[in-house]
């Protein structure tokens, strides 16, 4: 792979790019810009991405960046769904933790600009560990998820959830909450002025640090 240059900041082009891709999601209108999009964001995304493993291994956070893998592609998988549409719209990359623990993300899109981490559709497996741990042990899932930097940072654990409490756990039990959670995750958005600026990286090393025990948390679930 060539040398990623410094990363500098993504830009208005950028955004205005993928709002124009949305409007022209063919390869018709694409492959006569490809040099555009790399020139624009995936350059730019790639160097965004080496600037965090640098950050990652001072801070000693576990999460890994690497330009080639961290990204994800613009080209979408249209074998199995409806829509045909060749091209993502958006600008993405994760930084996955060592043995598949929980990860981060970074989501490049014209007015929902974010980033978070945590477990993804996790495994029915990891799941139930999940659950366990919230019926066993509520004390440690609170003191991480209430911990104060990690709620200015995201507020809460959230994602999709269940209509009902899960089959072995009492229908008024205390944590109903955490327990209904089918997706363990957490996000924060993120302005123009953060991701027009040299300083995105740090902005983004400090966002996942801030997560620190909850990192801690979903490792010890996702361990079983």
């Amino acid at each position: 792979m060539a040398t990623v240059p410094a990363f500098t900041g993504f830009t208005q082009d950028a955004i205005q790019f993928l709002a124009d891709l949305a409007q022209n999601n063919d390869r018709a209108w694409f492959t006569p810009r490809k040099a555009e999009y790399e020139r624009l964001l995936k350059v730019p995304l790639q160097a965004l991405c080496a600037a965090l493993a640098e950050r990652f291994t001072a801070r000693g956070l576990p999460l890994t960046a690497d330009p080639a893998r961290s990204p994800f592609r613009i080209y979408r998988d249209v074998r199995f769904g409806k829509d045909k549409s060749p091209y993502k719209t958006a600008a993405s990359a994760r930084f996955m933790a060592p043995g598949g623990g929980p990860g981060a993300y970074f989501h490049l899109e014209p007015g929902e600009v974010y980033a978070g981490g945590g477990l993804y559709r996790p495994e029915p497996a990891v799941l139930a560990a999940w659950r366990r741990l919230v019926d066993t042990d509520p004390a440690a899932v609170h003191a991480a998820i209430s911990d104060p930097g990690f709620v200015a940072a995201y507020g809460s654990l959230h994602g999709d959830r269940l209509t009902r409490v899960p089959a072995g756990y009492a229908k008024d039990h205390s944590e109903r909450d955490l327990l209904v959670l089918k997706d363990l995750i957490f996000t924060t958005r993120l302005g123009d002025d953060d991701v027009f600026s040299p300083g995105l990286p740090d902005t983004l090393t400090d966002l996942y640090a801030a997560a620190g025990p909850v990192w801690a948390l979903l490792g010890r679930v996702a361990e079983g």
